[in-house]
């Protein structure tokens, strides 16, 4: 079974970039490492959402193939740490109206304020994209042909994955993309949510 895509970013940001997008915003490593933690099942799930869409799967396939294909990690981190990678307009396409809810959402189970979870979620846009660009089009594909079909076929199971998995993850995912957005949205059952998942360890 391939390893889930938020698992496997996540063990590609360890090391340099956490240390790096610690110092941009602040925290400490373990705080960065919580927050990401959360925020990528977040970002994949809404993309997960989103590809489900005939169109949604296409629109998303053509603009990895467009805007994001053959870019690195590491160079698109640091486009990101120098004020680049366009990570606002891409959050505006993956969460729509979401944006304001989902950086509320992330502040309140990692405890971070919902400016740096806002500058989190933007650094992190960018990088979820050329992650997805590269598991696309540079062999990270299980052998299949890239297509939107086979886009929209492993962001909706990396969807139900986070679904199941539950956690920070999972509950933040379905706090701020299963609710129709109509408002402010309660996060007090999210509220250091975080801090008791990390205090648990690791499964």
């Amino acid at each position: 079974m391939n390893t889930p895509l938020t698992n496997d970013l996540l063990g590609q940001l360890q090391g340099q970039p956490l240390a790096d997008i610690s110092n941009q915003l602040g925290l400490s490593p373990s705080q960065t490492e919580n927050a990401v933690s959360a925020a990528l099942p977040l970002l994949l799930g809404a993309l997960g959402r989103n590809a489900s869409q005939p169109q949604g799967a296409e629109a998303l396939f053509g603009a990895l193939q467009r805007d994001h294909a053959g870019l690195g990690i590491g160079s698109v981190l640091g486009s990101v740490l120098g004020g680049g990678g366009q990570g606002g307009s891409i959050l505006g396409h993956v969460l729509g109206g979401r944006q304001n809810t989902a950086a509320q959402g992330l502040g309140a189970a990692t405890g971070l304020g919902q400016g740096q979870a806002s500058s989190l979620l933007q650094m992190l846009a960018p990088l979820v994209m050329a992650y997805l660009a590269k598991r696309m089009f540079a062999g990270g594909g299980a052998g299949q042909a890239a297509s939107p079909q086979h886009l929209g076929d492993v962001l909706g199971q990396e969807h139900q994955s986070i679904a199941q998995q539950g956690g920070v993850g999972g509950s933040l995912m379905g706090a701020v993309l299963d609710r129709d957005g109509d408002g402010d949205t309660d996060f007090s059952d999210l509220i250091g949510l975080a801090g008791s998942f990390l205090g648990g360890g690791r499964r």
